[in-house]
């Protein structure tokens, strides 16, 4: 059922066959999830090498470190929450049916919702292809998967994972862009998308030809607002994990910051401090993940050339070693002076680039912030627990973090997810396993049912008790 090249015809007859699978058995039990599951769980932990040797190889070069805590263990992770929590999950939700339909039950119960489909990105070619899927067979349903055409040995590592009688259950497919048009337009129970917010425009559109309900998960710039009291070398610390890890090719990364002015070069240094101590080799490293294409270094190299061009000052905590095209590696560039006409600030970065900016008052960040698309995750760096609250309050994002970056995502027991441009719906944990579900309004009556006899008389007494109830 694994392809790399599609026809249209060939991809919906594989959407067909999955469909007939599950309308063969509409309700796998749990315990069949359950094995599936654990299958799925062993396979991973065998190709663990692979996956990691794979993944460097798709990058040009990616360090295992941020494959095993970005890709691998975030997975296992949340399997494991699935595996703890789905029989739980999946017991039907008791209701109150209320006085005017006693004696009758009420209950939600939770059923499979047919063939979902998933489009995973580029960036973290493991989790982001995985996570979801697992969250849709825990939920019962069959899975047809498009993987990123940049990953292609991961690709070739996931289809192994997926062998044998897990295929039935998940069909991978590979192909670019026309391919990926193509499965958006597939009539799917649901479709979940991870990517630019203009690629997931047009997913949308094409589901929408089907009235396929979608989770688009987006991105957007990530703002990190630094307190006025905050601990400057603790705040560098944070940020600087959340700009390096991946190179910056994270949905969630830090995308630019606001620094209380007084605190503005105090900040620069220690995080250029920082970065000589963690990153000393610069581009050389072992520590440095590359850009994941040269196309995408240049991309980069045209922000910061712009930026230059238009006022902007670049600091580069090394002298040397901060760019290799031939390798395309990039090092840390903190880049000060910006403006809003700077294609660095209109277009999420997904790189080692990061914007400061300072400020005088707290409101006028949050201004800036209201004004412009809700980012999937805001930071707030400092302890003032006043100010936390006040910021959270004031401002609409997917995620916050405070005094952290970026593993807010890798929490469980919480929905992950955007709001407007940065995406819509959630999933992880008990979330996803509702959003790959129909939550079915179940009513049960017994053998004794005087209510029913009161309707079909019209009785006048009921209409009484019902008035007196509820309206008054």
């Amino acid at each position: 059922m694994n392809t790399d090249t599609l026809s249209t015809g060939s991809l919906r007859s594989q959407f067909n066959e999955l469909k007939h699978a599950f309308e063969d058995t509409p309700y796998l039990p749990i315990e069949q999830r359950l094995a599936l599951l654990k299958k799925l769980r062993a396979n991973i932990v065998t190709l663990e090498q692979d996956l990691i040797a794979a993944v460097s190889k798709d990058f040009g070069y990616r360090t295992a470190f941020d494959t095993l805590v970005g890709d691998i263990l975030p997975t296992m992770q949340g399997l494991a929450h699935i595996i703890k929590k789905l029989p739980r999950w999946s017991k039907p939700s008791q209701r109150s049916a209320g006085l005017s339909l006693w004696p009758s039950k009420v209950s939600v119960t939770y059923q499979p919702i047919g063939v979902v489909g998933v489009i995973a990105p580029w960036n973290y070619p493991i989790q982001l292809a995985l996570v979801p899927v697992i969250t849709a067979i825990a939920a019962g349903n069959r899975v047809m998967l498009k993987l990123s055409e940049f990953t292609p040995n991961t690709n070739a590592v996931i289809e192994k994972i997926f062998a044998g009688e897990l295929s039935q259950h998940c069909t991978i497919i590979q192909g670019g862009s026309d391919v990926a048009s193509e499965f958006s337009s597939l009539p799917f129970a649901h479709l979940l998308f991870t990517g630019s917010t203009a690629v997931g425009k047009l997913v949308m559109a094409a589901a929408s030809k089907n009235l396929t309900p979608v989770t688009l998960e987006l991105g957007g710039k990530s703002p990190v607002i630094v307190l006025e009291k905050a601990d400057v070398n603790k705040a560098a610390r944070a940020l600087l994990f959340g700009k390096m890890a991946n190179a910056g090719q994270i949905c969630v990364a830090p995308d630019y910051v606001f620094v209380p002015k007084a605190l503005e070069h105090q900040f620069i240094k220690a995080l250029c401090t920082l970065y000589k101590k963690h990153f000393k080799q610069g581009v050389e490293g072992k520590n440095l993940t590359s850009i994941i294409s040269p196309a995408h270094y240049q991309r980069l190299l045209g922000y910061l050339e712009q930026a230059q061009e238009q006022g902007a000052k670049i600091t580069k905590p090394l002298e040397q070693n901060q760019q290799d095209g031939e390798k395309h590696r990039m090092g840390l560039h903190i880049v000060t002076h910006v403006t809003d006409e700077m294609t660095l600030m209109q277009e999420e970065l997904f790189g080692p680039i990061l914007p400061i900016m300072s400020y005088d008052k707290l409101e006028d960040v949050l201004n800036y912030i209201r004004l412009r698309d809700h980012p999937l995750a805001l930071y707030i760096l400092g302890q003032d627990k006043q100010a936390q609250q006040y910021i959270i309050k004031q401002t609409l994002s997917g995620t916050v973090a405070v005094n952290d970056t970026l593993i807010q995502v890798a929490a469980d027991d919480v929905p992950f997810g955007g709001v407007g441009h940065s995406g819509m719906g959630h999933y992880h944990g008990k979330e996803g396993f509702l959003t790959f579900s129909h939550a079915k309004n179940t009513l049960v009556s017994g053998s004794v049912n005087p209510r029913i006899g009161l309707l079909l008389k019209q009785n006048k007494l009921l209409i009484k008790v019902l008035k007196w109830l509820y309206i008054k």
